[in-house]
Protein backbone atom coordinates (compact mmCIF):
# COMPACT_ATOMS: atom_id res chain seq x y z
CA UNK A 1 0.00 0.00 0.00
CA UNK A 2 1.83 3.29 -0.97
CA UNK A 3 0.96 6.97 0.23
CA UNK A 4 -1.54 7.54 -2.50
CA UNK A 5 -4.04 4.77 -1.53
CA UNK A 6 -3.29 6.03 2.02
CA UNK A 7 -4.24 9.41 0.74
CA UNK A 8 -7.32 8.55 -0.80
CA UNK A 9 -8.36 6.05 1.69
CA UNK A 10 -8.26 9.42 4.56
CA UNK A 11 -9.92 11.50 1.73
CA UNK A 12 -12.94 8.93 1.31
CA UNK A 13 -13.61 8.84 4.98
CA UNK A 14 -13.56 12.22 5.50
CA UNK A 15 -16.00 12.38 2.63
CA UNK A 16 -18.14 10.14 4.38
CA UNK A 17 -17.85 12.18 8.12
CA UNK A 18 -18.34 15.00 6.39
CA UNK A 19 -22.23 13.75 4.75
CA UNK A 20 -23.23 12.56 8.21
CA UNK A 21 -24.90 15.41 9.26
CA UNK A 22 -26.39 16.83 6.47
CA UNK A 23 -27.98 13.35 5.88
CA UNK A 24 -29.23 12.97 9.53
CA UNK A 25 -30.69 16.06 10.06
CA UNK A 26 -30.44 18.69 7.16
CA UNK A 27 -31.97 21.14 9.36
CA UNK A 28 -30.19 21.20 12.17
CA UNK A 29 -26.74 21.41 9.55
CA UNK A 30 -28.46 24.28 7.10
CA UNK A 31 -28.21 25.89 11.15
CA UNK A 32 -25.06 25.29 12.26
CA UNK A 33 -23.63 26.20 9.04
CA UNK A 34 -25.65 29.88 9.17
CA UNK A 35 -24.53 30.23 12.70
CA UNK A 36 -20.99 29.09 11.47
CA UNK A 37 -21.28 32.08 8.41
CA UNK A 38 -21.90 34.70 11.07
CA UNK A 39 -18.86 34.00 13.33
CA UNK A 40 -16.10 36.23 12.90
CA UNK A 41 -12.58 34.79 11.82
CA UNK A 42 -11.05 34.42 14.89
CA UNK A 43 -13.62 32.42 16.21
CA UNK A 44 -13.10 30.20 13.09
CA UNK A 45 -9.32 30.11 12.90
CA UNK A 46 -9.32 28.38 16.38
CA UNK A 47 -11.84 25.98 15.79
CA UNK A 48 -9.63 24.94 12.65
CA UNK A 49 -6.76 25.22 14.57
CA UNK A 50 -8.28 22.75 16.95
CA UNK A 51 -9.67 20.49 14.76
CA UNK A 52 -6.10 20.05 12.90
CA UNK A 53 -4.64 19.46 16.21
CA UNK A 54 -7.21 16.47 17.27
CA UNK A 55 -6.20 14.99 13.50
CA UNK A 56 -2.94 15.18 13.98
CA UNK A 57 -3.11 13.85 17.49
CA UNK A 58 -5.54 10.90 16.37
CA UNK A 59 -3.32 10.12 13.43
CA UNK A 60 0.22 9.73 16.23
CA UNK A 61 -1.88 7.50 18.24
CA UNK A 62 -3.27 5.31 15.62
CA UNK A 63 0.38 5.36 14.09
CA UNK A 64 1.65 3.66 17.46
Amino acid sequence: MDSADDFLRALALLLVFEGVMPFLSPQRFRQSMLRAASLNNGPLRVMGLVAMLVGLGLLQWVGH
